[in-house]
Formats: C-alpha cells, sequence, structure tokens
C-alpha cells in the first residue's frame, strides 16, 4: 500500500481538493455540495480576508496513486492570541474508511503545526465561526442546513483511533411551527410586558435595502454576540463587509428579526432564511446553468425554515430581547405558511438558548463534536 501526501500548490492542485467530496459523497443522499465558486473563493488569500490574521496550508492524500482524502491546517493568529494558546486547527477534512489514509493526513498537519510551533490540534473548525464547523456523530439519516455539514459515520470512528477526544458539543433541534393561536399566551403577555418596560421594539425592514443599509450593524452585534462563544475570533471591518457581500443577498426581509431601543439601535437579531438544502443538492456546486434557478426556487418554498444565527447585545442579556424575537418569528413562519424550523447548531453548553425551544417541544436530532489531541 503506497500513501502519498501533498500540498496544494497549482491551481490545478486546488480544483481537486474542492471536487473531491463529490467523489467522497456520490452515494449520499443527504451531503450538500457547495458552491464551487465559493470554495475557491474561501482559499483564495487575495479575496478572503481571514488570511490577515490565519496561515493555512491544504493537503491531499493518494493511495496508490488515486486522490482519497483531503485536509485543511490552520493557524489562526488571533484566536491563539485571544486564548493564549498554541493551536492549529482542522477543518475540510474529507477521506475514504481508511485508517491509514487518515493517519497520513493528520500526522501532516501535526508535523506543519509542530514547525510553527504549536501544541495542540482542535477540529473541525474554519477561519472563522462563518466557516462549517464541527464533525456530525448523530443524525445521520437528516439533511443538514446550508450553514452546516455533511460527514460519512465511520469519521468519528477515525478520528478517535487517532488519538482524538471530545473538546465541546453542539446540539440541533427540530420544532413544529405553532399557529399564531397555539403560541402559549403566557409567552404573549410575557412579550408585550417586555416591550413596554424596556422601550424595545421589533424593526420592520420594508425593503431588502433596509437590510443591506443596516447589515453592518447587524454582524459588528454579531461579533459582540458571538464573543463568549467557544472559539469565536473577532472580525475586521474588511471580513464584515466581505460576509455582508456574501450572506445579506440570501436573506428574507420578512424572515429577519431585529429588535432595536429607543434609539434605534440594534440590541438583538435573529437571521432565519427558507431551507437551501435542497436547491444547493440540485445546483450541485454550480450556479450556470440552472443552479441559481434551483437556489431561487428554494428561496421561495416556504416548508422548512432554517435559523442561521442569532445575537444580543451583553447590555441587554437577560431582559427577553430573544424571546421576543422567537415568538415573532414564529408569527411571521406560520404566516408565510412554514411547517417545521431547524435550529441549527447551538453549544450543548447554550442552555439558555435551549430554554427557548422548550415551548415549541423541539426535538434533538442532530449532534456535531469538535475534537482535540495534543501534538506529539
Amino acid at each position: 500500500m503506497n500513501i502519498e501526501v501533498k500540498t496544494v500548490k497549482t491551481k490545478k492542485d486546488l480544483k481537486k481538493f474542492i471536487k473531491l467530496p463529490f467523489e467522497i459523497y456520490k452515494e449520499s443522499s443527504n451531503w450538500i455540495p457547495l458552491l464551487i465558486m465559493d470554495e475557491y473563493e474561501t482559499f483564495n488569500k487575495k479575496k478572503n480576508p481571514a488570511y490577515e490574521q490565519s496561515d493555512s496550508q491544504l493537503f491531499f492524500a493518494y493511495k496508490d496513486g488515486k486522490l482519497v482524502g483531503r485536509i485543511v491546517g490552520i493557524i489562526s493568529h488571533i484566536a491563539n492570541e485571544k486564548y493564549e494558546s498554541q493551536n492549529v486547527r482542522f477543518g475540510w477534512f474529507e477521506a475514504i474508511n481508511d485508517f491509514e489514509v487518515c493517519s497520513a493526513l493528520f500526522n501532516a498537519v501535526e508535523n506543519w503545526g509542530k514547525e510553527n510551533g504549536m501544541k495542540t490540534l482542535t477540529g473541525p473548525l474554519g477561519f472563522t465561526d462563518l466557516d462549517p464547523e464541527g464533525m456530525m456523530i448523530q443524525g445521520f439519516d437528516e439533511v443538514p442546513t446550508i450553514a452546516s455539514n455533511y460527514n460519512h459515520p465511520y469519521y468519528q470512528t477515525l478520528l478517535e483511533k487517532y488519538g482524538f477526544q471530545k473538546e465541546i458539543d453542539y446540539i440541533e433541534f427540530r420544532t413544529k411551527i405553532p399557529s399564531k393561536n397555539i403560541i402559549p399566551e403566557k409567552l404573549l403577555r410575557i412579550a408585550e410586558r417586555i416591550k413596554e418596560r424596556s422601550n424595545l421594539k421589533i424593526l420592520e425592514f420594508k425593503k431588502k435595502k433596509d437590510v443591506t443599509e443596516r447589515a453592518m450593524e447587524l454582524f459588528y452585534l454579531l461579533d459582540e454576540a458571538f464573543d463568549e462563544i467557544y472559539g469565536s475570533v473577532p472580525l475586521t471591518d474588511k471580513q464584515i463587509r466581505y460576509y455582508v457581500k456574501r450572506y445579506i443577498p440570501y436573506v428574507h426581509k420578512d424572515i429577519l428579526k431585529a429588535v432595536v431601543n429607543e434609539k434605534d439601535e440594534m440590541v438583538g437579531f435573529m437571521i432565519a432564511m427558507p431551507s437551501l438544502t435542497k436547491g444547493f443538492q440540485k445546483a450541485n456546486g454550480r450556479l450556470l446553468p440552472f443552479g441559481w434557478y434551483h437556489l431561487l426556487k428554494a428561496l421561495k418554498t416556504y416548508n422548512v425554515l432554517d435559523f442561521y444565527l442569532a445575537g444580543v447585545k451583553k447590555k441587554y442579556r437577560g431582559m427577553g430581547v430573544d424571546l421576543l424575537m422567537i415568538i415573532e418569528s414564529a408569527k411571521s413562519a406560520h404566516k408565510m405558511g412554514f411547517k417545521y424550523t431547524e435550529s441549527n447548531l447551538e453549544l450543548e453548553t447554550n442552555t439558555k438558548i435551549h430554554g427557548l425551544w422548550k415551548y415549541f417541544n423541539p426535538t434533538q436530532h442532530k449532534r456535531r463534536r469538535i475534537f482535540k489531541k495534543e501534538i506529539n
């Protein structure tokens, strides 16, 4: 058996690296192919501002001359400074069910990290929290949201055999959309008291332009809200502008919920969108010639509502801002005809947000894990 690990050096190498998952998951009905153009941009040092604060090395593995695995090693200097660590992250790991291939890839990342003075290895993680993170360990019969990812069940076995241990888990919930009349009356009364006592109100976005105009403010709030979350790293203005341009066009003005104070300052937000999962699957990684049509159709299909990001300004936590947004989201979702919601990734330790879902009879159906290993 001949296993060879190489680094990505050329555009041709990168093309192979990006397209490998299409082979790894060709028999999977639950995998979601991301847009190939977005993947190219992620690893373009001239376009992705995350490279101003990080270094990365892309590896791929060949077995008997056939491409069988890939992985990215990331040294986030800003994360290591924030957490006073010497850590190398790994992400974008894909491989066949072969421990020798897995070992070869992780050895390559470890050696690269060791050469740069790193002492621990964690992942799956990206450059920022807006990259895919966590390895699925529960819910393999479920289709993920586009903000997460899918992986084969054997990945966990390979990592644990290599020596990885649990660092922390994310869990995900599915809930059924209640009718407006089924939302507990108690919650509606509490919401009204919150608005009266705190001079808070729900911000209405009448036009898509209104969303764009406040997008920077939303991401600044996101940056503050995520500050204490595991592994989070602060975003620069350049990164925020990058993400605004990349993601805001997908945001539906009638589903985006935000709360403002008496000065019209945004103190909380909640981003949800119609599920794009089937649209991305049908697009199969490409916008042309018909991928754009499938994504546009998915944006107008109101069946499953995916929650992506939410945050509350620190000063306003514990004041019911998140409850206001959940109730308004439930009202809008019912009005638009949605049947179910997907919560997206929530840290297992985030019991406060878990508690909000309890009013809607949630089913915890997926779990993802961040792994950690000492570098030998």
